[in-house]
């Protein structure tokens, strides 16, 4: 059961609810609009994480599936695991991932590095430099902070999601609709 209930939608400004009428309902969404002032912002941001980046999707994908299992968040994991698929992410990648072995000989030198980093990056503040120096050597200089970017709104996402108690109710699949689509049919 969520720790918070649904916010009053008399107390959501009309500019936020008109925002929020086009997206699919969502108990995050909702979670996250007692936040009237930042709850656009953090859905602009998620979509610029699909639209925007020069990261690949797979990458992204991975990356995010890293974060939900070292933020312990099967919400975030459970959305993101029909959408890594999608980008390319196989099964025994996820379940390695899942399992925590990202040092697995069965890892492609490119999924274990960025693995990793994101896995460095949550549990610690500082990345050692011979892990930083092999990043550098497989992404860009945008790609770094485009992951760390990643990390940092998933890893928030996945606190909101678990300090909260926000029930996991639909699971979407490959990517959520960008802006001015509304509901995907899955």
């Amino acid at each position: 059961m969520p720790r918070l209930a649904d916010p009053d939608p008399n107390a959501i400004p009309a500019d936020v609810r008109d925002f929020l009428s086009a997206l699919p309902p969502d108990p995050m969404v909702k979670m996250l609009t007692h936040s009237i002032g930042t709850v656009k912002l953090f859905i602009q941001l998620a979509r610029a994480q699909f639209a925007s980046l020069e990261l690949p999707a797979r990458s992204r994908e991975l990356v995010i599936l890293t974060v939900a299992e070292y933020t312990e968040c099967e919400f975030e994991a459970a959305q993101h695991r029909p959408m890594s698929e999608a980008a390319g992410v196989d099964r025994a990648t996820r379940e390695i991932i899942t399992s925590r072995d990202i040092d697995s000989p069965h890892l492609s030198a490119y999924d274990r590095t960025l693995i990793r980093f994101a896995a460095e990056v949550v549990r610690s503040p500082r990345i050692p430099d011979d892990l930083f120096d092999q990043v550098r050597q497989i992404l860009s200089e945008r790609e770094i902070v485009e992951v760390l970017q990643v990390i940092g709104y998933y890893w928030s996402f996945g606190r909101v999601a678990t300090v909260l108690a926000v029930e996991l109710t639909t699971v979407y699949g490959d990517e959520p609709p960008l802006a001015g689509e509304t509901e995907r049919a899955d």
